[in-house]
């Protein structure tokens, strides 16, 4: 397992990371979710030995290792810009861990057929590197990072230079790979659907700390606070005052709702507005924009109000709309 304990780090004599601490168990992917400048990337390259805190400590399996060099931690690393080595073609680059390590030529042959084939890729063992799609790129790098059986693997934004379609394939892949193989892994990424789709846990990070951290499912459900709630797409974050208890004034009406937090008459809060059938509000919008995703449309109101709806109203309509409302921190 791996665990890090209240680690703190500063950039250019500013605090970047502000006591971080959270575990990996096996057979786990944890991811870091975070705007640029977040502080996931530099969590990354510490947990790999690459960079240092300046307090905290980091170990696996009970170890510290903070005296252990990164090419003995045995950790694969993959890149966004894959890092393969351009003049070595599929199978040498797959190969490369393996043969530091000085394993039987059959061995290795036998290994590099087995991961070409997991990720997709068998026949592909002369192709230069550089011949192949970013796609094929990737899975190559992923291969050369599987290929040694690593104790822990680590992905900075992979998938960040690809398509939509060719990042939701490599997704599912992904995936499969992880839940097959039981490595732990830490994935770094700004997206978050990618988050969504490839972890079990996801940490948010936010001016140098971990504000929220629990599953897809937890996230999605109860962020927590308006930050989150931004920064995951979840909803519409309103302000309001709270005029009496459980009830809250915006300027989309006033709503009841049951919240864990004691507050005073008068008070700021903010809230998270979501059209729901079962909605114990309602609230009337005049349509200033209609946007067609996928199964649904999105519908803009105003104020920057977003709703999703099944069918299509005409801009300059004015619907009325079921809500759900809840505090956030």
């Amino acid at each position: 397992m791996l665990e890090l304990r209240n680690l703190v780090k500063a950039y250019e004599g500013k605090p970047l990371l502000r006591d971080i601490s959270f575990t990996v168990a096996k057979g786990e992917t944890v991811c870091l979710l975070g705007a640029s400048g977040s502080g996931k990337s530099t969590i990354l390259k510490m947990i790999a030995g690459l960079d240092f805190p300046e307090s905290g400590h980091i170990h696996f399996n009970s170890i510290d290792l903070a005296q252990t060099p990164p090419h003995l931690r045995d950790f694969g690393l993959v890149f966004q810009d894959y890092g393969l080595f351009p003049h070595l073609n599929v199978f040498d680059n797959i190969a490369f861990g393996l043969k530091i390590r000085n394993l039987p030529v059959d061995q290795i042959r036998l290994r590099v057929a087995a991961l070409l084939e997991q990720v997709n890729l068998t026949g592909f063992e002369k192709r230069k590197v550089t011949d192949l799609s970013g796609g094929e790129q990737q899975r190559i790098a992923l291969a050369r990072a599987l290929a040694p059986s690593p104790r822990l693997l680590m992905f900075d934004e992979p998938l960040g230079a690809l398509d939509r379609a060719m990042k939701e394939d490599l997704l599912n892949e992904l995936r499969m790979i992880l839940h097959k193989t039981k490595i732990p892994a830490v994935y770094v990424t700004h997206d978050q659907e990618e988050a969504y789709a490839i972890a079990d846990r996801i940490l948010v990070l936010h001016d140098g700390v971990i504000i929220r951290d629990g599953t897809p499912d937890e996230l999605w459900k109860d962020p927590q606070s308006a930050v989150v709630a931004k920064f995951l797409g979840i909803g519409n974050v309103i302000e309001g005052e709270v005029i009496a208890e459980n009830k809250v004034k915006t300027e989309f009406g006033v709503f009841s709702l049951t919240c864990n937090h004691k507050h005073g008459t008068g008070e700021k809060v903010s809230v998270l507005l979501n059209a729901r059938e079962d909605g114990g509000g309602e609230i009337q919008i005049t349509v200033e924009d209609v946007i067609f995703k996928r199964d649904q449309f999105e519908v803009k109101g105003r104020g920057g109000l977003i709703i999703h709806m099944k069918d299509a109203p005409q801009v300059g309509q004015v619907i009325t709309v079921k809500v759900q409302v809840k505090c956030l921190a």
